[in-house]
């Protein structure tokens, strides 16, 4: 069937996903490609030192989204998004977003990005036998409590971004069993009972006195429709009234999750990592780890899986910053230089520098680093007197500074508990300009990776499969036989294996990475 006909029909499938810097809005038909799109571009504020995002800014950000999109649907097919099969949304997991009995929210929206919940997610940790990162929903919760916030008592309801946006247009309280794995530990299909006894004796004489379990979003399993588009939540999503109610939604989920589905990595010994902002890989384990390891979350698949999650909260931020200086320099001299051919050609200038990036060392550190044990952070270059300072050494030291935690964490799981991946799918803007960030992360991680030229579509498209997957799925089939014989059939896309002489130079990279935290840790005092 022709793609008007399905947007006519109302066949077609979409998928909003909420990026740090970008809400993008995707449609897809029966082949599953992206048949249209559309963006909004946001950004975090710092407030009181706390790293939020208005619900006037969400609000404003999913119907611009979704304006673009129906503008492009126009513009590509003369035809209107008058109704669909389905819809997906997804966001930035974990984070705080807390109400009251009367859905107001409590306190302004605590992203993932915050680091100021150190004393709640060790206590947690340890109560709980289960790393509990500082960004978990739980951890924000509990510091609150801890703190003696006012609104403690008052908290009804507590969600992340997906789980709100998905509550505003279906008005039901749920969530998928991957963004649910980021608020709390999960086991069985739910959370673990165990660990919610565990909370409940923890806070017992607080002012939190509600059950912990009646406060979380419900878990709905993947398939299973999480809800319709009510009159009230078209006419949000579509301010025009032109989108029609009763539109089922899968649930909603988070973008680690939706990464694994854009990937068709949710299978045992299959792993993927997304850069963008943050920078995080997921592995999905075939065995329990043999310890509880600070720098590594546990949080699963979206069919419920254990994945192995190294997350680290600074990526691109720093290399955009750069970019952004050379484009300026540029234009004083009157050259204006399209950003997707600036980007490219900065990344293939990376590829002819030094392995070791000859002494320059980066650190991208925007904000406080987990994994390094950072709760801030402060942008740095350092370099040795006779290190060679041109293009290429600086934006080979810039790219790898986006991998550089990551390789941290993820030595844990490859050198230490020996977790075997047979291959690694890489997505999101640090691999929209092709083979430079590919071939870095395959050397410093020492495994295969892959590129598939869905790529660039990243979360969006992979919630817009889970969504197409409520609608299209035939009785008892399996997401991960859905996504193997449906949607990646026959696609491998471009694979990289390591290059030992960017692997010799990352080894020696990161050592002296590794050595000059101690700087990273003045600067930041400074």
């Amino acid at each position: 069937m022709s793609m008007i006909n399905q947007i006519k029909e109302g066949r077609t499938s979409i998928g909003i996903e909420f990026g740090s810097t970008r809400i993008k809005a995707v449609l897809i038909g029966d082949d599953f490609t992206v048949a249209a799109s559309g963006a909004y571009d946001w950004e975090n504020s710092f407030i009181d030192g706390v790293w939020t995002y208005s619900l006037d800014e969400v609000k404003a950000g999913l119907q611009g989204a979704f304006a673009a999109l129906a503008e492009d649907v126009k513009a590509k097919y003369d035809a209107v998004l008058e109704s669909v099969a389905s819809i997906g949304i997804s966001a930035m997991m974990h984070g705080y977003l807390a109400f009251d009995e009367n859905d107001k929210l409590l306190v302004p929206f605590r992203t993932w990005r915050n680091t100021m919940t150190e004393q709640a997610a060790d206590a947690l940790t340890e109560a709980l036998n289960f790393n509990i990162p500082q960004r978990w929903s739980i951890a924000h919760l509990y510091q609150a409590i801890l703190n003696g916030e006012e609104h403690v008592s008052e908290i009804r309801f507590v969600t992340t971004l997906a789980g709100y946006v998905h509550w505003l247009l279906t008005g039901e309280k749920v969530i998928g069993i991957g963004d649910g794995s980021g608020m709390f530990p999960v086991k069985d299909g739910g959370y673990n009972a165990d660990m919610l006894n565990k909370f409940e004796a923890l806070t017992s004489g607080t002012a939190f006195t509600k059950k912990l379990s009646d406060v979380l979003p419900k878990i709905v399993p993947v398939g299973e429709c999480a809800g319709t588009l009510t009159e009230q939540g078209a006419l949000i999503l579509d301010p025009t009234g032109t989108l029609k109610a009763g539109v089922e939604f899968c649930p909603p989920e988070g973008d680690a999750q939706t990464g694994m589905v854009a990937t068709n990595s949710i299978a045992p010994r299959t792993g993927n990592v997304s850069a963008g902002t943050s920078i995080f890989a997921m592995a999905v384990l075939e065995k329990e780890l043999s310890a509880v390891y600070r720098q590594i979350d546990i949080v699963t698949t979206p069919c419920g899986s254990p994945v192995a999650m190294v997350h680290c909260n600074n990526c691109t931020t720093d290399l955009d910053c750069w970019v952004r200086l050379f484009a300026d320099a540029l234009k004083i001299f009157g050259a204006e230089v399209p950003k997707s051919e600036l980007y490219d050609k900065l990344y293939a200038a990376a590829l002819s520098g030094e392995p070791d990036c000859d002494g320059i060392v980066s650190y991208n550190y925007h904000s406080g680093e987990h994994v390094t044990g950072f709760t801030e952070g402060k942008p740095l270059v350092m370099r040795s007197p006779s290190s060679k300072l041109n293009v290429a050494n600086l934006m080979r030291s810039l790219i790898y500074s986006c991998m550089s935690t990551l390789k941290i964490g993820m030595d844990i799981l490859i050198g230490e508990e020996k977790i075997a991946l047979d291959k690694i799918y890489a997505h999101g803007g640090l691999f929209k300009s092709p083979v430079t960030g590919q071939r870095f992360l395959a050397s410093a991680l020492g495994v295969p990776v892959a590129l598939m030229e869905s790529a660039g579509e990243g979360g969006a498209w992979g919630i817009a499969l889970l969504a197409s997957y409520l609608a299209g799925k035939n009785d008892g089939e399996t997401l991960e036989a859905y996504l193997e014989k449906r949607v990646f059939d026959g696609k491998t896309g471009s694979v990289m294996a390591p290059d030992a002489s960017d692997a010799a130079g990352f080894a020696a990279y990161i050592e002296k990475y590794k050595a000059g935290l101690e700087v990273e840790k003045t600067a930041v005092s400074v």
